[in-house]
């Protein structure tokens, strides 16, 4: 597959998206309906504002973890960002929404990146799909790994 392969050629669109205001119950059900692992978030303008995927909808059920901490002269003290994680960590446990357990911070790429591009983010970012928007951060698209690795396997049938 070449790298500079126009990210338009691989990506799924039109692309099935969630609010912030979704609830996780209503979340869950659209993506086990779709059969999709995870979903990108749009405001009412179809702007992205966070990425949704099933890892996020597992932190509920999953077991918290306390912060790390050493003990110094009979105080305990929280190794740097110990505390953060865990405070976000609960927050999500007891997230109603999508937006308190969405990635606000989603990786993104715009239409004239290539799948090198997509593909160094998914690696970089360690994320399994990234949305493609347009100038105004409209979502207009997705690549999934799955999408890249079936690019893979088409290139490898044409050479």
């Amino acid at each position: 597959m070449p790298r500079d392969l126009p990210v338009t050629d691989v990506m799924t669109s039109p692309v099935t998206t969630l609010t912030p205001h979704t609830t996780v119950e209503d979340a869950v059900a659209l993506l086990v309906d779709a059969d999709i692992s995870g979903a990108p978030v749009v405001d009412s303008g179809g702007r992205l504002v966070g990425l949704l995927d099933d890892s996020d909808l597992l932190v509920s059920e999953a077991r918290l973890h306390g912060p790390t901490t050493i003990e110094i002269l009979g105080a305990y003290i929280p190794l740097p960002g110990e505390r953060r994680r865990f405070e976000e960590e609960v927050r999500a446990a007891l997230g109603q929404t999508v937006a308190d357990v969405m990635e606000d911070d989603p990786p993104a790429v715009g239409e004239e990146a290539t799948v090198e591009d997509v593909a160094t983010l998914i690696h970089d970012r360690r994320v399994t799909r990234v949305p493609v928007v347009d100038d105004a951060r409209r979502v207009v698209g997705i690549v999934t790994r799955g999408d890249l690795v079936r690019a893979l396997r088409r290139a490898d049938r044409t050479t």
